[in-house]
């Protein structure tokens, strides 16, 4: 039962339903195991690569090294939460929004994967729900 409270909670996120839910829940390691949310975003593979040179951090394209069943799950969500975003508009002022200005959609999509991963990460470590308007709205 425990891991269907836990589906459950993860399908509050738009974008994550039944599929990605149960693919989070099966091949995800145990959420306790990462200290950061940004910790579970590199396993799924959804994190710029860092680039360091002479002391000067530098962020190149996403990874994509990692879990690939789970970061294809939740980039598919995105983009659909992108698209209906496109068609309807997202809440003005919003974060979407805010990205979908001045970003193209597939790269908008791929850094939304990233902020649900991370908020995936957050209600598994908290054990609540999701209550993020912003995205909600979107």
């Amino acid at each position: 039962m425990c891991s269907r409270r836990t589906a459950q909670r993860l399908m509050t996120i738009p974008g994550v339903g039944p599929i990605t839910a149960a693919a989070l829940t099966t091949f995800a390691p145990r959420f306790e195991t990462f200290t950061k949310g940004r910790d579970f975003a590199a396993l799924v593979g959804l994190t710029p690569r860092q680039l360091p040179s002479g002391g000067k951090e530098l962020l190149g394209k996403t990874s994509k090294m990692g879990q690939l069943d789970i970061r294809r799950l939740l980039i598919i969500g995105a983009v659909v939460v992108v698209r209906w975003a496109a068609r309807n508009g997202a809440s003005v002022g919003s974060w979407l929004a805010r990205m979908m200005e001045r970003k193209p959609r597939m790269l908008v999509a791929v850094a939304l994967a990233n902020r649900m991963a991370r908020i995936a990460w957050a209600l598994m470590r908290k054990g609540e729900d999701n209550r993020d308007s912003a995205m909600a709205a979107a």
